[in-house]
Parts: structure tokens; sequence; C-alpha cells
């Protein structure tokens, strides 16, 4: 009975661990099990391990005592430059990105129509002198035939008296000078009329000389074409757009603060904007605006928490001096971060403490205007 039990039982190898052991096969089998559950987590806490490291090492030191800062977009007054009169574009001088100057022709109108309506007014204004003077002429004509009658007249009237002449020839006298005195009237009129059509005329060909110099398009600042709205051969309504230009010499970011910073911070002091396109060279702006009244902080700048705090807006804005330095990254909607200091003995950080000297070749100008002083 024994023997049978054996012979059916499994015979022991040499491979079998003994109890509470396990073996190098075991041990891989948990590790490739244990590796296909968390193989996520593990890869998840990486990124959040490494998006904290980077966080550390990028992020702008604390700020010192006596001083705020908040985010903010580079914000620049926009113009439309716009036909005054309907016609059609006859030319289109400067493309996407180049900067103008101030008066310089950036496009042109179509004048012929009105170029031929100058010369007609010219020529108008040219018959009503000769009818002026045709008309001047007549006056001294008329002049010296009522001058005459009135003479005849007053020697008529004296005359009658004596005998010498008859009644009836001191009527007819009476009735020249009446008639002559008419035509004087009425020459003077006439030359009164000429005058006035000579101003007329003149006026139409201001008019028109005015509509022909609107008709080319200048730019009204120093500017950078941002978006060119019409083509040559295009027909505009009256107050069509051709360009949309950017005012370079306008530049300024909005920033919201606490009630217990923008109270402690005068019109006029010292700012801060650093683009996040050279946050190694911080732009020396001022405080021009702050907002009479507070709102709450857009969606855009801070977190959902802080949105439910009321700010005020801070308008810092960038010395034109300095503009031209940072000109080829004025652009509308730049990122970045505005600091102003409520504490006036509080001295700048060395990090906010803007560059003497800007290098040439930090940015290149895009455009067909590009390296234009």
């Amino acid at each position: 009975m024994s023997q049978s039990n054996t012979a059916g039982a499994k015979p022991a190898t040499g491979t079998q661990a003994a109890p509470g052991v396990t073996t190098g096969e075991g041990w891989m089998g948990r590790i490739e099990a244990l590796s296909s559950r968390t193989k996520y987590l593990l890869l998840g806490g990486l990124v959040v391990i490494a998006g904290l490291t980077a966080w550390w090492l990028l992020s702008p030191p604390a700020l010192p005592a006596g001083f705020a800062g908040g985010n903010g977009r580079l914000e620049v007054k926009q113009i439309y430059v716009a036909s005054k009169y309907p016609g059609r574009i006859a030319e289109v001088l400067f493309d996407e990105g180049d900067t103008v100057q101030p008066g310089q022709v950036i496009a042109r109108m179509d004048t012929t129509a009105l170029e031929a309506q100058l010369r007609e007014a010219e020529a108008q204004i040219q018959a009503s002198k000769d009818a002026w003077d045709s008309a001047r002429a007549q006056v001294e004509v008329k002049q010296a035939n009522y001058d005459y009658a009135a003479k005849q007249n007053a020697r008529s009237s004296q005359l009658v008296r004596t005998g010498a002449v008859s009644g009836q020839e001191a009527e007819l006298d009476r009735a020249s000078m009446l008639s002559s005195r008419a035509d004087l009237v009425s020459a003077k009129a006439d030359s009164v009329k000429a005058a006035a059509n000579i101003d007329a005329a003149e006026a139409t060909a201001d008019r028109l000389r005015s509509e022909i110099k609107d008709a080319v398009l200048t730019s009204p600042v120093r500017a950078r074409i941002e978006t060119r709205l019409a083509e040559p051969g295009e027909v505009l309504p009256q107050g069509g757009r051709v360009y949309s230009v950017v005012d370079l010499s306008d530049v300024y970011m909005y920033v919201f603060l606490q009630e217990k910073v923008t109270g402690k911070v005068p019109l006029g002091s010292e700012a801060r904007i650093v683009l996040d396109a050279a946050p190694k060279y911080p732009i020396k702006a001022y405080i021009s605006y702050v907002s009479p009244q507070a709102q709450f902080t857009p969606k855009s700048v801070e977190t959902a928490e802080e949105r439910h705090k009321l700010t005020f807006r801070v308008k810092l804005q960038i010395p034109k001096e300095r503009l031209r330095a940072f000109e080829p990254l004025v652009k509308f909607g730049l990122p970045g971060m505005g600091y102003v200091r409520w504490d006036t003995s509080a001295e700048w950080p060395d990090n906010l403490k803007p560059a003497e000297n800007v290098p040439a070749d930090l940015w290149k100008t895009t455009g067909s205007s590009a390296g234009q002083k």
C-alpha cells in the first residue's frame, strides 16, 4: 500500500524550492508583474518631478519688500489708414511688417477724374475773371452815361424856369437820367455776380485740390504696418480701410494689482516691464494711469481663486525715448510681467535694473523694411 502511494506521487526535483524560499524565477515574475501595473504611475511621477525642477530653476526670484508685480500683455495703439472719399486704389506702397515715418506716403488713390474736374474748375475761374473784367468795363460806361444824363437833367430843370427849355424836353432829360441810373445799377450787379462766380470757381478748385491731396494716404505717426487690407485696383467706399498700423510711440502694459499696492503707488512713479521674449532686458516704464474703480481680475491674468479678488488696473507706459531700442519687439499681445515699486525707499533688485545698452542684433526686424532706421 505504501509503495503504490509513493509510486503515484510526483517525484521531487532538484529545482523545487524549500518552503519559505523564493527562487530567482519567482522574483523576476513579481518584478514584471509590478512594472506592468505601475508603469504609468512611475512615468507620471517622473514628469511631475521634472516639471517642478524646471519651475524651480527657471522661475524668477521672489520680489523683495516694497514691490509688486502682475502679468499682462503688451498693448499698442492701433490706427486704421482709410480713404476719405470713395474711389479706386492706384498704389499700395508697403507690406506687412514695414516701418513707416510720420507723413510718409504709403498709398495713393486714383485721381484721374478729380484732376479733370480741377482743370474744368480752373477754366471756369479764367472765364469768370474775363466776365468780371467785361462787367467792370460796362460799369464804367454806364457810370459815364449816368453822369452825363444827370448833368443834362440838372440843366434842363434850371432852364425850364426861364422858358429856354420846354417842359417836355425837361421831362425827356429826366427820363434819360433815370434810365442811365438803372443801367448803371444793373451793370454793377453784373460785376458783383461775375466776382461771385470767380469765388465759386476758386472754391470748387480748392475743394478738388483738397480731395486730390486726401487721395494720397500718409502715415500719421511712426508706425509699423500690421495688416494690408486692400490691394491696387480695388474700389473702396468712403472710409474704406487700406492699412492697419500700430503706433510705435505709444506702447504700454496693463497689470492688475490689489488695493493695498495701488493705494501707495503715485502716478509717474517708476515701473518695469519684462517681456517673455527678452527676460534679461527689463524695460524702464512709468505709471501713467490707475483705475479709479476696482474690478474682478480678468480670467487671463490669475488663477480661478485670484479672480475672486478685487483689483485695480494700472497702466505701465514705456517712454518714447526707450521705445526705439525695443522697437522690433513691439507686437500687440506679447506676454510679459509688469512690476511697480510702492515703497520709494526700496532699491530695485538687480534682475529688474534695465540694461544701459541693448544689443543691436538682439532682434531682427521682419518685413521688407528690415534694417530701416
